[in-house]
């Protein structure tokens, strides 16, 4: 095994960050993300849509006055985990097929596509954790 295999196996990292329930927050969100992720030397897609998408729904769906949504990113060995934590746990997400015309919609399929697996722990209330993870692959040796 090389030392970048031993490495992604064996390492814990972790990302907090708390942000405005806003579209600017939203934004703010992946941008961090993708930072974050760039410093770890890990790809960028698909955790950045992963976490575009969970920010957004925090912004449109868990937004409350006066209280922030919290991104965290963590990897432990070869998964890395998007965590989205709001304040409304009385709005569970659900995945919806829309209309076929609908501008809308469709985040929560883009996150069942592209994520090995994604759930929603329910926290003390009101909070609730949307979360969704990917398999990392170590990089290929170069030669």
């Amino acid at each position: 095994m090389n030392q970048k295999s031993a490495e992604l196996t064996s390492s814990v990292r972790n990302f907090s960050v708390q942000l405005a329930p806003t579209p600017r927050g939203a934004r703010l969100a992946r941008l961090l993300a993708t930072e974050q992720l760039r410093s770890w030397g890990l790809p960028l897609d698909p955790a950045r849509h992963l976490v575009a998408e969970l920010a957004a729904n925090a912004a449109d769906h868990g937004r409350v006055a006066g209280r922030d949504f919290r991104l965290t990113l963590y990897v432990v060995g070869d998964t890395l985990r998007v965590e989205v934590t709001d304040t409304r746990g009385e709005r569970l997400p659900e995945v919806r097929t829309p209309a076929p015309d609908a501008e809308s919609g469709r985040g929560l399929l883009l996150v069942e596509a592209l994520a090995h697996r994604w759930g929603v722990t329910e926290e003390r209330f009101p909070r609730k954790t949307v979360w969704a993870e990917l398999r990392l692959t170590p990089p290929e040796p170069a030669f």
